[in-house]
């Protein structure tokens, strides 16, 4: 069980699911017991969270009969590691979850790197997939129309050029990089301290057992995805902060000229934590929106 903004009691249901190739995922489940009638919608968590489900958002998913599932990617938490993943590769995580407990169609949505693994799923899983948030999500790597790096932090332009280099320069930069500064804004760190000190709860067990999760998805990001997201063709929505550091909006403008369905939401004076106070709206686009849901 967990308190949500409200004070009231929402039970998150924890499961390990048995994959095909003997690994597991940990999976997170707000609506096991709620019967029919609410939209499934597949949270992808940032780097380096665990995947539960997000409880400042809690609140408003009650009121628009929402149920959240999510998970660990693997190398996080429960989920068995899987080095050599990709973006790509939270398609048929999502869809062997979804089989397992009975939803057919649903919707994703995701923040910061957990935005790329649910446009992945939209542009993998078509009609399935019934609409698409991404908050403050990287576009794909390696593109000509993109200055990827542009207005990133040093320490994350660093960060990611050492994953551009492979596995072990990435190790050795975790090794030796020591504490660095992310980037964020004073509304970042205001968000953090208020409704969004929850971001602290699924950092923390992120790390426990070392950096290799982080290593695995930072290594994602700056490899080919597997996915296009002019592919996608349920609905999109692109929330993202004008002046994030992190990932910086050009991310988000890049994807609403690739992706056909999309609408971009760019809020000028907002950084990559405090974009995401605006998240609610956007779960009430995707509630309209996800038709058949």
């Amino acid at each position: 069980m967990t308190d949500d903004a409200r004070g009231t009691r929402r039970a998150v249901a924890e499961t390990d699911l048995e994959l095909g190739d003997g690994r597991t995922l940990h999976v997170y489940d707000t609506g096991a017991n709620d019967g029919d009638g609410r939209l499934a919608v597949f949270w992808h968590h940032g780097t380096p969270n665990i995947g539960a489900p997000p409880e400042p958002l809690f609140p408003v998913a009650d009121q628009l009969g929402i149920r959240w599932v999510s998970y660990d990617r693997p190398g996080y938490g429960g989920s068995t590691p899987n080095p050599g993943r990709n973006v790509a590769s939270a398609a048929p995580y999502v869809s062997s979850i979804a089989d397992a407990l009975g939803i057919d169609r649903f919707a994703v949505m995701g923040h910061s790197g957990g935005g790329s693994h649910a446009l992945a799923c939209g542009a993998l899983l078509g009609e399935r997939v019934l609409g698409v948030v991404s908050v403050a999500g990287l576009a794909p790597f390696g593109s000509e129309e993109l200055e990827w790096f542009a207005g990133m932090t040093p320490s994350g332009v660093a960060s990611l050029r050492a994953a551009a280099e492979g596995r072990a320069a990435k190790e050795r930069y975790e090794a030796s990089a020591g504490e660095q500064d992310p980037g964020f804004l004073p509304a970042d760190r205001a968000a953090l301290s208020g409704e969004w000190s929850w971001l602290g709860d699924v950092a923390g067990p992120a790390v426990e057992a070392g950096p290799g999760g982080l290593i695995d998805d930072d290594l994602a990001y700056v490899s080919p995805w597997g996915a296009d997201p002019a592919r996608v063709i349920a609905p999109v929505l692109l929330l993202h902060g004008g002046r994030d550091r992190v990932v910086p909006g050009s991310h988000g403008e890049y994807l609403a000229r690739r992706c056909p369905s999309a609408e971009l939401r760019l809020y000028p004076v907002d950084g990559h934590i405090s974009v995401l106070n605006h998240a609610a709206a956007a779960m009430a686009w995707l509630r309209e929106h996800a038709q058949g849901g």
